[in-house]
């Protein structure tokens, strides 16, 4: 594109700190607002997919990803009876494929450091409406900023900015289900290349990641979660804590060794989803990415990969195209097919593991793990998990 472009970037997560890197690197003017009084993450741990990992590697910090974080070559998850119900190990995908484990802060560090002008992000601003133009924003306190060429939502899952624009929202529900998550040490953990989860049924679900190290402090670590009803994530109390410690004896008892230093449910951070589905998600000069165009359940773990996806593919269509509302539409057709794959199936796969419906979870703890075991299942299997089935049928 010909010309130097104002945009406004709205939401300083993965989304939104990937998009000003590359969009930045362009040329453009940028203005970058965040909610919060200081930049800092917000979120669990999370599993890099090859798909992310190669944006990271053309930004050129892919070293910087591996270095913090950790290197997961396997997925295995079981039953609380110890019956395999998922094992996919990268490998098997490409000799070369693997994921990367990491914190929210350090992928937010490595982002906000490539960013020259994070020091500018102007912090604690709440950005509440679109212009009726779509060239300008307001704040909560009716402040008014712009005008600008391209307004970038990068607000994530609970987007206060999406109901701005009509007819844009195709699907916008929360999902019942939600989990409790902390980070805990990791040092003696006997499976530092491996996500493992166990399952009781389809209304408990733990998890380990481990995610290498945190911002800050020293040793490795593992992100720990446990999914409950969504109302009891909110109500999560003394009471609360109690019986999950007691579950976890119950159906992990290697996991609940892990959680000796986890003694009040204040040290368990909380944790909703939203599903939201698009009709497009560009309306004018106005774009979403991330999770603010199309948040899904982390059952699949694409959230991040998503995220950086979409700002990679905002920026080139920027680049290809000879006018704006030509790159406009150019990304939303590019990002369509993809992002259609996996909120699908993030729908339709997140009840076996995330539901009331427990006799899912018969059915899927005797046949999860033999079409992991056929070759064609194998392999499509494989290519959900990398996040690398970019559509239905190729």
């Amino acid at each position: 594109m010909q010309g130097r472009l104002r945009i406004a970037i709205v939401g300083y997560g993965t989304a939104g700190q990937a998009a000003a890197i590359m969009l930045h690197a362009q040329g453009h003017a940028l203005t970058v607002f965040e909610q919060a009084p200081v930049l800092r993450p917000v979120g669990a741990g999370f599993l890099l997919q090859p798909t992310g990992l190669g944006v990271l590697a053309r930004l050129g910090l892919h070293e910087a990803a591996l270095e913090q974080g950790q290197r997961i070559e396997r997925l295995h998850g079981c039953n609380h009876r110890g019956r395999t119900v998922m094992d996919m190990r990268y490998a098997d995908h490409a000799a070369d494929s693997f994921g990367v484990g990491m914190t929210r802060g350090s992928l937010f560090s490595v982002l906000r450091d490539a960013y020259p002008d994070a020091h500018a992000v102007r912090t604690g601003v709440c950005i509440k409406q679109i212009a009726t133009d779509e060239h300008g924003l307001l704040d909560a306190e009716g402040k008014s900023y712009g005008p600008f060429d391209l307004i970038v939502i990068a607000d994530g899952a609970h987007s206060r900015l999406r109901g701005c624009v009509p007819n844009l929202v195709q699907r916008e529900t929360m999902y019942p289900w939600g989990a409790l998550w902390c980070l805990v040490p990791g040092d003696n953990w006997l499976h530092p290349n491996e996500l493992r989860q166990r399952y009781a049924g389809t209304r408990e679900m733990i998890g380990l990641l481990p995610v290498g190290r945190r911002v800050d402090h020293s040793g490795r670590w593992l992100t720990f979660y446990f999914s409950l009803p969504g109302d009891q994530v909110e109500a999560f109390d003394e009471q609360g804590f109690e019986r999950m410690r007691e579950r976890i004896a119950a159906i992990w008892p290697e996991a609940s060794a892990l959680l000796e230093g986890i003694d009040s449910p204040q040290q368990l951070n909380r944790a909703r989803y939203r599903d939201v589905v698009m009709h497009a998600p560009v309306q004018g000069r106005v774009v979403f990415i991330g999770d603010a165009a199309h948040a899904m359940s982390p059952q699949l773990g694409q959230g991040v990969n998503m995220a950086m996806l979409d700002a990679e593919a905002l920026a080139l269509a920027l680049a290809a195209s000879s006018g704006l509302d030509e790159a406009l539409q150019a990304y939303a057709r590019n990002r369509r097919a993809h992002l259609s794959v996996y909120q699908r199936l993030s729908r339709w796969l997140t009840p076996w593991f995330q539901s009331e419906r427990n006799a899912l979870a018969t059915w899927r703890d005797l046949g999860f793990g033999p079409l992991g075991r056929w070759s064609f299942t194998r392999g499509q299997m494989l290519k959900i998990l990398t996040g690398t089935k970019a559509a239905w049928w190729r």
